[in-house]
């Protein structure tokens, strides 16, 4: 009972190695891909959203500080300078429209609201509420004009 070497040894299917090279690509691709995405989103801008975030973040903070009837000095002037110094930053983070006079005036509207906010800071929640209107309003009128 002698065995042939052909029927030792097992036979390996066409198919199995074209599925291998083919799930080798596959994540290489992947790899590929996500290294190109990362380039790529290395070399944008996050100058612009970063400045976005951090206003929004800042104006969160005054709406809850309300909501939570937290409305002291000491836990709003913080967010609102911190929005102020933001606002001075709002023609850099967008150079493209810093020579637009509408981009420059909801721009300085923005900072006037903030600076009537720092100069008689709200003594009471409702005071709180309406500066955040106030602020949430000159976001708005400058989202419609530029988004």
């Amino acid at each position: 009972m002698s065995t042939t070497p052909d029927q030792a040894r097992p036979k390996s299917s066409a198919f199995g190695r074209y599925f291998f090279v083919f799930m080798l690509g596959l994540v290489l691709g992947a790899i590929a891909v996500v290294m190109l995405m990362r380039t790529l989103d290395e070399r944008r801008d996050h100058f612009p959203d970063s400045v976005m975030h951090v206003q929004a973040w800042h104006l969160n903070q005054l709406g809850s500080k309300a909501t939570e009837n937290r409305c002291n000095a000491t836990d709003i002037i913080p967010h609102l300078k911190g929005l102020r110094t933001m606002a001075d930053d709002l023609e850099h983070a967008f150079p493209g429209l810093s020579d637009d006079a509408r981009f420059v005036k909801q721009a300085s509207s923005m900072r006037a609201a903030l600076d009537g906010a720092l100069s008689a800071p709200p003594i009471n929640c409702e005071g709180v509420n309406a500066v955040v209107t106030k602020i949430g309003e000159t976001c708005k009128g400058c989202h419609q004009d530029f988004r």
